[in-house]
């Protein structure tokens, strides 16, 4: 009896969330007429960001900001199936990474299409069969994803925002540790649990598999095979986890990129990033001071740079592409006047995105 009053006061509390949620959802059906009315793009990651930004600043609590952002994200993912059916393709099969990555980003509501490489990923975004696809470009242990890197190169789509998605992996298997002989899974994960392995399972033959979800339905199918996967690929697979938390690293994040046909527009406040393709010719990058050539223009004018990675052109000998991660968004003065500068002796200078560079 000494609850029925509290009860009452959450129930009405309820039933005006429920009322503000439609009404809020209402609006942004209305929002939606307006963009497809004028061709503007559903998805506006600077809208995104100032939104949990206001949200935090709000925030008094007892709700920790995460959780308020996590509920915020589903409201959002309902208002734009409400917008417009949105359809993402991420590296699939479910139950991987990338598609916990998509889910974070985009909510529940939207539409998914899991794919099997990279480049189908970004021809579907470019053909319209997607309207945004969703890549690993970089892990905390293992570094760059360059399969994923090396489709900048011909793309013409742009980087309209990003994430961080802290990895966890778990041993899934139906048998003892004892009986375990092969440990399936993707080359990359296989690589963040490579001491772990050593300690506990020195014995057992690490195969590498098409995807860390094929390796838990093999995991489910072969006697003495058990698989690395996300806990998340065990639950829709339906079998068991033995060990959690076996990855090397307990800071083990990998970084996420959102790929659009339509460029996100300044958050401002220094919270933005630019991401650059830039080759330097044959002939320039062998002469000494070349790189620190190319690096002038931006810290001239006070633009950071966070990022640097080479990659083989492959179209000629030692010819390299440079990609960069520079503080700053395509529209500020000061990086338009340095990417004007580098086309002065750059045969490519080319922007890949400008993204709000909170995750």
């Amino acid at each position: 009896m000494e609850l029925q009053p509290l009860r009452e006061k959450i129930d009405d509390i309820d039933r005006r969330l429920v009322e503000l949620l439609n009404r809020r959802l209402s609006l942004a059906a209305e929002i939606g007429k307006f963009k497809r009315h004028t061709g503007g793009p559903i998805y506006v990651a600077e809208r995104e960001d100032a939104v949990f930004r206001k949200i935090t600043a709000l925030n008094e609590g007892p709700i920790k900001n995460d959780a308020l952002r996590a509920i915020y994200r589903e409201i959002m993912s309902a208002a734009l199936a409400l917008e417009k059916p949105l359809v993402i393709a991420y590296l699939g099969p479910e139950a991987t990474n990338s598609h916990a990555a998509a889910l974070k980003k985009f909510g529940s509501s939207v539409d998914y299409q899991p794919l099997l490489t990279f480049a189908d990923i970004f021809t579907a975004v470019e053909k319209g069969e997607a309207d945004y696809g969703i890549i690993p470009i970089e892990n905390s242990t293992e570094g760059s994803v360059r399969d994923a890197l090396d489709q900048f190169v011909t793309t013409e789509l742009k980087i309209v925002a990003q994430l961080n998605l802290e990895i966890t992996y778990a041993l899934i298997t139906p048998e003892p540790l004892a009986k375990i002989t092969k440990v399936y899974s993707k080359d990359q994960a296989l690589a963040q649990c490579r001491l772990w392995l050593q300690r506990h399972l020195p014995h057992a033959q690490p195969l590498n598999a098409p995807s860390t979800a094929r390796a838990v339905e093999i995991a489910r199918d072969e006697p003495g095979a058990a698989a690395i996967a996300p806990p998340l690929a065990a639950a829709r697979h339906g079998v068991p986890v033995l060990k959690r938390d076996i990855q090397d690293r307990t800071n083990n994040t990998t970084r996420f990129l959102v790929l659009g046909r339509t460029p996100s527009g300044p958050v401002g406040g220094g919270r933005d990033m630019t991401s650059l393709l830039i080759s330097l010719g044959d002939e320039a990058s062998r002469q000494p001071g070349a790189l620190l050539r190319l690096l002038k223009p931006l810290t001239e004018r006070g633009l950071n740079l966070t990022k640097i990675e080479s990659r083989p052109s492959r179209r000629l000998a030692w010819d390299y592409y440079f990609y960069l991660d520079v503080t700053g968004h395509y529209d500020d003065p000061p990086m338009r006047a340095a990417l004007a500068e580098l086309r002065t002796f750059c045969p490519l200078v080319k922007w890949l995105g400008s993204y709000p560079a909170a995750t």
